[in-house]
């Protein structure tokens, strides 16, 4: 990922002049790890500009409201939140106007309007843009500004006949923006950068539209609000030529700069989404589009939420419906996992129970001293064996416990959650487990409660519960009794700490010595 990240940054660095041949494109994982690396440090990105802007208030602060520097800076603040907090251009866009009309600055005054209104259109406020705009005198403008007037009104229109439901009106505000359109080529210096951008959205579908989305990508420098904005109209010219590999690579390309400089106000990476969706990359579709959402929320403009919502919306039930499936298998192995448990369970509690028949049968047989030191040890080794088993099943079925709930957690299948995190079917096997130890315990040494207790000083001696068998000191040293002396192991099985059984081993409750005690012990039969 990190050769691809540089592969990218080097020829952003250097520029895209002229059209490339599809096959010169990077591959589309390369440029989408390159995004989802970007996306994951947006924090930084969004560090970097926030740090500006507090540089650009404390100027603010110390600047005195009256001053010309007062009015600049303004402007700065504007120009950082214009692509990045809607309501906050619009504050500062504001206290100029007020400085502009307080000081007698027409020029200003008129310039700050037009501003507004370009930023009032974009945001879906056409009513409030339309009243500034008809506050400024078109005989009165200076002719730096005609430029900019016609264009805030083409913009205006095309945005009204864009979101208009009537279709008299579309077609009228369509009409108006073609107009206003016309009378700004006639004033824009040919060499502009302006001038080239509605030179190309007036040749969408004719030949020269390549040539001159090249002079506009000769003319800027990569990382920059310009270069993210004519890389995206370069994807929309592959889209008019049915190239979806070239239109998804300049989207990417698009969309890792406005992540890269903090812009919230983007079409890009939310088209890309909708792409990606398309071809049934849902999860990445997903992920793009909840970031877009996001970042479209905090600039805070009603027209960008419109936009976004729908598809949004499609994305959001598909990738649900998606997740269902996968939940729906998920359960699925899960019962089959619990029939095999079931299964696993019963052939332990058979193989047991054979054990046990063979164990009894060779008891019989067996009469001599010799014979009976070796049965002894035959059935020593089988309980170590079995115990050995079980605790593994229960580690097992525990570490899948923990497994599958981990898996559903960013589900929302609360049912199995619940099924999962509980500890009742661990609490009971447990529980059978050590019922199953107890009763072969005994079965091999029946008179070891009494031995033991003969052993213990007669105020200490050990008085079981009804129904009990053996309790939690009683199984420690039947464990011992059976060869397994390391508390580290005695600990496992019993599911204490070392520290306890330690605890246990080492209280002197005994008429002997502790190593004299485990000695004795070893030699109840």
């Amino acid at each position: 990922m990190k050769i691809k990240l540089l592969i990218f940054l080097g020829l952003a660095l250097v520029g895209i002049h002229g059209m490339s041949a599809p096959a010169d494109v990077p591959a589309m994982d390369g440029w989408t790890d390159a995004l989802d690396v970007a996306i994951g440090k947006h924090k930084e990105y969004v560090a970097v500009r926030e740090a500006r802007i507090e540089a650009l208030r404390q100027q603010l602060v110390q600047s005195g409201s009256e001053t010309p520097e007062f009015f600049r800076l303004n402007g700065e603040m504007y120009q950082e939140y214009k692509a990045y907090i809607c309501d906050s251009a619009l504050y500062y866009l504001s206290r100029n106007l007020r400085w502009a009309q307080q000081h007698g600055e027409q020029d200003a005054a008129d310039e700050t309007r037009i501003r507004r209104a370009h930023l009032m259109s974009a945001a879906g406020m056409y009513k409030e843009a339309s009243e500034d705009l008809e506050k400024i005198k078109p005989s009165k403008l200076s002719p730096r500004l005609l430029p900019d007037y016609y264009e805030c009104y083409r913009h205006l229109y095309n945005e009204l006949g864009a979101y208009t439901q009537d279709t008299f009106r579309r077609s009228r505000y369509y009409g108006l923006s073609v107009a206003y359109g016309d009378s700004l080529m006639q004033v824009l210096s040919p060499a502009s950068a302006l001038y080239l951008e509605r030179k190309e959205m007036k040749a969408a579908g004719s030949g020269q539209l390549e040539k001159i989305n090249d002079s506009r990508l000769a003319g800027i420098r990569p990382d920059t609000p310009e270069y993210a904005l004519v890389t995206y109209h370069r994807s929309q010219l592959y889209r008019s030529l049915g190239d979806r590999q070239q239109e998804k690579y300049y989207l990417a390309l698009s969309a890792l700069t406005d992540v890269r400089l903090a812009i919230t106000d983007h079409a890009s990476l939310w088209t890309l989404a909708q792409l990606l969706y398309e071809e049934g990359d849902i999860e990445r579709a997903y992920r793009y589009i909840r970031f877009s959402w996001d970042e479209t929320n905090h600039y805070n403009a009603r027209s960008r939420s419109l936009q976004t919502a729908g598809i949004l919306s499609l994305i959001d039930l598909t990738y649900q419906a998606m997740q269902e499936k996968q939940n729906d298998r998920l359960l699925f192995y899960l019962w089959m996992i619990s029939i095999l448990s079931l299964l696993l369970i019963m052939a332990v509690i058979w193989i047991y129970r054979q054990m046990k028949h063979l164990s009894i049968a060779r008891s019989h047989l067996e009469q001599a001293n010799e014979q009976l030191q070796m049965s002894n040890h035959i059935k020593e080794e089988y309980i170590g064996r079995f115990l050995k088993l079980c605790s593994t099943y229960i580690d097992r079925l525990d570490a899948y416990r923990r497994m599958v709930n981990k898996k559903l957690s960013g589900g929302q299948t609360e049912e199995l959650l619940k099924m999962v995190r509980s500890r009742d079917v661990l609490d009971t096997d447990l529980k059978e487990l050590y019922e199953n130890f107890d009763t072969a315990f005994l079965h091999l040494f029946p008179d070891f409660v009494e031995k033991f207790n003969q052993l213990l000083q007669p105020e200490e001696r050990i008085i079981l519960r009804k129904g009990e068998l053996l309790n939690t000191e009683l199984r420690i040293f039947a464990l011992i009794r059976l060869g397994i002396d390391d508390s580290s192991q005695i600990a496992e099985f019993l599911r204490y700490s070392v520290n306890t059984i330690y605890n246990y081993r080492a209280k002197n409750k005994a008429c002997v010595s502790r190593d004299d005690f485990e000695m004795c012990v070893m030699r109840i039969r």
